[in-house]
């Protein structure tokens, strides 16, 4: 297994894993499916931003994907970034989730982000402990803020401080 960065040739195998879990799960709110074409500008759209986008690649099969982006707009949250963490069911339980995060956190610290968040349905306890056995902690839940599957669905905040203190410039007495 190795983890790579992301190219457009992977967007089909990706939508492959995406739109299940858009289409048949309360872990992602939204019922809008992916496009191969979608997928691909996505990548070459957050790689040229200096953003991470890798997959797990088993001998040329896609086991999962992470990527992460801007939290919210505007440049004071430059240092703020949001993940999307995703396997297939074939992926899940022999640590690709670790080693993706690995990846993506490394990715980001070096580019400079400070603090990671996940936005992880409170219908997904898996996806909570996962993030808190990676040293994310809750810093917030948003009872149904989420409509899908005709009830309304809670968000759970979760972030992990990924470098010390902004660059500011020397310390002034």
């Amino acid at each position: 297994m190795t983890i790579r960065p992301a190219t457009a040739r992977d967007a089909a195998a990706l939508v492959a894993i995406w739109n299940p879990i858009i289409r048949d799960t309360t872990i992602i709110f939204h019922s809008a499916r992916k496009t191969p074409e979608g997928v691909a500008e996505m990548i070459e759209t957050r790689t040229a931003a200096g953003q991470g986008f890798f997959v797990a690649d088993e001998g040329g099969a896609i086991l999962g994907l992470a990527t992460y982006g801007p939290f919210r707009p505007g440049d004071g949250y430059a240092r703020t970034m949001e993940h999307t963490i995703l396997l297939a069911p074939g992926g899940q339980g022999r640590g690709l989730g670790r080693a993706l995060m690995g990846a993506l956190e490394t990715h980001a610290a070096d580019a400079g982000v400070h603090a990671m968040i996940a936005a992880v349905s409170a219908d997904n306890p898996g996806g909570i402990a996962f993030h808190a056995a990676l040293g994310y902690a809750e810093v917030g839940r948003l009872p149904q803020v989420g409509v899908k599957a005709g009830r309304f669905l809670d968000l759970v905040l979760m972030q992990k401080m990924l470098s010390v203190a902004p660059d500011t410039g020397p310390a002034t007495g």
